[in-house]
């Protein structure tokens, strides 16, 4: 397949004159100004192991995204498939139809019925929003235009679709050059490498999977040497006493408890952007303040750490 994403490469290091809380542009790629895409043609697609073709305006459609495996999910809700025109747009564009997700959005999987109503309820009265307002901006118009019933059909749907192993944390110094191409995905660049930093840098196994939205083309999360460690121990003991333990509210294995959502095997950067939200006050709401006294005083470095450490463990 030809080359269809923006290949400038952006500069991700700390830029002088940027505070140092600010949100990191890491945490929340953003698509280059000017981007376009070329004209799709018309040639079919394929992924391993499917029967079923697509073309790039159908990798593209709003309202229409591909299925590939639809034998291997139960009847998505027509939300989920088709969204509502004009404005909402279906679910599995950005979820997948597995409701694994990539990185610039939610993995949905096995997250608890209520919890997914609940987060459509804040991103619609305003207590939900992100630290980048343009990544929130379009949960929030979503969600303006959804009814309950329909929200509850598909926080259900997603709800009883196994979570799998779907973000392979690697622990490194040094990690490919990368760029970020249309909706705000990360690509690995050709050859060179950098420092990693104190950043996290989740990218494709296989960037022409992520592109045509192959819900068996599964993620790489880098992280800084040593921070799964140093993120288990924050999470066990709280770290005398900067945070809490962890398995007080997810549960001893970290996978929820009723209406708390699981952390672990969901995505490392997503984990980080939610932890950085809340510590700076974009995510409020009732729930989200028992999580307020959590964060409040962790670095940067901290959340790397347990983000690392939640996206490690087996789902």
């Amino acid at each position: 397949m030809k080359q269809w994403f923006c290949a400038s490469i952006l500069v991700l290091l700390p830029v002088a004159g940027i505070a140092a809380d600010a949100p990191p542009d890491w945490a929340y790629p953003a698509t280059p100004p000017g981007f376009q895409l070329p004209p799709p043609n018309s040639q079919p697609l394929h992924v391993k192991g499917s029967t079923v073709t697509f073309t790039e305006k159908d990798v593209g459609d709003s309202f229409n995204p591909p299925d590939w495996f639809p034998s291997e999910h139960p009847p998505m809700p027509d939300l989920v498939k088709h969204g509502k025109a004009p404005v909402v747009h279906a679910c599995d564009q950005c979820h997948l139809a597995n409701g694994l997700g990539h990185p610039e959005s939610a993995n949905l999987t096995g997250l608890p019925a209520g919890y997914i109503q609940e987060q459509l309820q804040q991103f619609r009265n305003g207590t939900r929003k992100s630290s980048v307002a343009a990544r929130s901006g379009n949960m929030i118009a979503f969600s303006k235009g959804l009814t309950d019933d329909e929200v509850k059909a598909a926080a259900d749907y997603f709800s009883s679709i196994k979570q799998t192993v779907w973000t392979k944390v690697v622990e490194t110094d040094t990690v490919p050059k990368t760029y970020v191409g249309e909706g705000n995905m990360r690509f690995v660049s050709a050859g060179a490498k950098e420092p990693i930093g104190r950043r996290i840098i989740e990218v494709p196994e296989e960037e022409e999977g992520a592109k045509v939205r192959d819900p068996h083309s599964p993620f790489i999360a880098y992280v800084p040497t040593g921070s799964i460690k140093a993120g288990e121990t924050l999470a066990a003991t709280g770290g005398n006493g900067k945070t809490f333990q962890c398995s007080i509210c997810h549960g001893p294995d970290y996978k929820g408890v009723g209406n708390v959502p699981g952390l672990a095997g969901r995505g490392a950067i997503y984990i980080f952007r939610q932890l950085y939200d809340i510590q700076h006050g974009t995510r409020t709401g009732t729930a989200v303040a028992l999580m307020q006294p959590v964060v409040a005083k962790l670095s940067q470095d901290d959340m790397i750490a347990l983000a690392a450490f939640m996206s490690s463990r087996t789902p």
